[in-house]
């Protein structure tokens, strides 16, 4: 059984979002069973099976790209259709902000028990360990270039989208697993700068959600937030050229 391409994406991004704030929201804040855990350690390895779980479910109807980064950097790269770009990322920047909610309301009442904002936002949206914009962009989009370059080398021709002009390349389910493993080691090799958003539909949905809950003295940091949109669309728009240079 397959469902309508923007539909999984949508709820494969929710799941991505769902699992992945949940567990930084485990260890961050206040109360939880996993506070003041190797936050880390988790963080990274949480996000890795989230991904797991948001391309298992969804790679069969859409291919699982569940990050506007993706979806670009296959289109560049000749591998996705150009007239499905703008419905796939807003069924990801919707997904995400849904699967972000649905985290909020699963810790609400750790949310109103933590009185650390930085805390807060951390389950909601990234930010620089050091701030300088321009080392923060490079970080992000290196990531990002990391993540959709082996995305590109693990696609198959797996989605056939009615009224797309184009064999569409997906993550099929048994590619699920390698990407979440090069999610975990981006994670782990470099995602101390930023927080490795890499996906811009994960950073901006939850910051969205977050500016618009009822909470006193919010640090939504508007100023940062375009690092990690267009640090990752960089990072899969040089992935995809690198690979149609390649002859790939």
């Amino acid at each position: 059984m397959t469902l309508d391409p923007f539909l999984a994406e949508f709820i494969g991004t929710a799941f991505l979002l769902l699992l992945g704030a949940g567990v930084v929201a485990n260890v961050n804040l206040k109360q939880t069973i996993a506070e003041n855990q190797n936050p880390w350690m988790l963080i990274t390895t949480a996000w890795a099976f989230a991904v797991f779980v948001g391309v298992f479910i969804s790679s069969q109807s859409s291919g699982a790209h569940l990050n506007p980064a993706v979806t670009l950097g296959f289109a560049v790269a000749g591998k996705f259709s150009w007239e499905l770009v703008a419905s796939y990322l807003l069924a990801q920047f919707l997904g995400a902000m849904c699967g972000s909610f649905l985290a909020y309301l699963a810790y609400i009442d750790h949310y109103r028990a933590t009185k650390d904002e930085a805390a807060v936002k951390s389950t909601f949206c990234t930010g620089p360990a050091i701030r300088n914009y321009k080392n923060n962009l490079f970080a992000e989009a290196l990531g990002a270039f990391v993540l959709v370059f082996s995305a590109l080398m693990l696609a198959s021709p797996n989605i056939e989208i009615k009224g797309s002009s184009v064999t569409n390349f997906g993550l099929g389910a048994l590619d699920a697993l390698p990407i979440a493993l090069v999610v975990w080691v981006i994670g782990l090799a470099l995602g101390g700068t930023t927080g490795y958003a890499i996906n811009p539909a994960r950073d901006f949905g939850p910051r969205l959600v977050y500016s618009i809950l009822p909470r006193k003295n919010k640090q939504v940091d508007w100023a940062y937030s375009w690092i990690p949109i267009l640090g990752p669309f960089l990072g899969g728009v040089i992935a995809g050229g690198l690979y149609l240079l390649l002859g790939l």
